[in-house]
């Protein structure tokens, strides 16, 4: 394992000083990407002109929902975002010269183009989530407090896991980039807004199907304040990390079955 992440730390470190050869292009991109990435919030703030709440959520706390959300799958995405090209590896056939190397596999594909712009997103989800911690009105308690950084943690692991589901699922069909993205990207749209805004079927899939409610629905229920709109016991709050560890050895298993598999590209 810490062979590994010396391997990762130098494939990041070979691109991120790619990256600053041409500075001026990293910050424009980077800033670009906080800019494209805050329309999100901007469309939110223009639904409260026009109402007070949203579902029973204040703006705060749809901004802390939002935040915290972007948060985590920026994370994901800087550290691990890079495996959902792997179908384009595998239709070019550069897989192959991956497997050959003395590193493993999932190292090299979540390293290979490390893109440091992504830190973009993970800025402008931190001024949201730091704006709605100042303008939330909470009494931060002990178990408050510590739930934020496990709720952010397990949250990055959880998209990190579904980034990797989406990558295994490719071993199989190697132009399937979009299926992961509806999860990830279409998964953190989600979790922007308040669980009960939505059907309880959808919150029911989010909670014991794909665990995107513990992203940040459920601990920031506690958080906040808020009743569970599915009336789950008090313990579901606090099973981010659970849920993380265990759709993190899903997609572990999916992706040892995924390299098992393959058989290169045959050309």
């Amino acid at each position: 394992m810490a062979d590994a992440l010396r391997a990762y730390g130098w494939i990041v470190t070979m691109w991120i000083r790619s990256t600053m050869v041409y500075r001026a292009s990293f910050l424009m991109l980077t800033a670009g990407q906080f800019v494209v990435t805050a329309l999100d919030f901007v469309a939110i703030f223009i639904m409260f002109a026009h109402t007070r709440e949203l579902g029973g959520f204040t703006l705060p706390e749809v901004a802390f929902l939002y935040g915290t959300s972007s948060f985590a799958l920026g994370v994901a995405d800087l550290l691990i975002g890079s495996t959902e090209r792997l179908g384009r590896r595998i239709r070019m056939g550069s897989l192959d010269v991956m497997l050959v190397r003395p590193v493993p596999a999932f190292i090299q594909v979540a390293g290979d183009e490390f893109a440091l712009r992504r830190l973009g997103r993970i800025t402008q989800a931190t001024v949201v989530l730091v704006w709605s911690l100042f303008a939330l009105d909470l009494d931060w308690t002990w178990d408050r407090v510590l739930l934020m950084p496990v709720m952010l943690l397990s949250g990055s692991v959880i998209f990190g896991a579904i980034f990797v589901l989406g990558a295994s699922f490719q071993f199989a069909a190697s132009d399937a980039a979009e299926v992961t993205n509806a999860f990830t990207y279409g998964g953190t749209f989600l979790t922007q807004y308040p669980p009960t805004i939505f059907a309880k079927e959808l919150v029911r899939a989010a909670t014991f199907v794909i665990p995107l409610a513990f992203v940040n629905w459920m601990p920031a229920l506690h958080i906040l304040g808020h009743a569970d709109p599915l009336g789950l016991p008090k313990a579901f709050q606090f099973g981010s990390p659970v849920a993380a560890l265990a759709i993190a050895l899903v997609a572990a298993l999916a992706w040892r079955a995924g390299i098992r598999s393959y058989r290169s590209t045959g050309s």
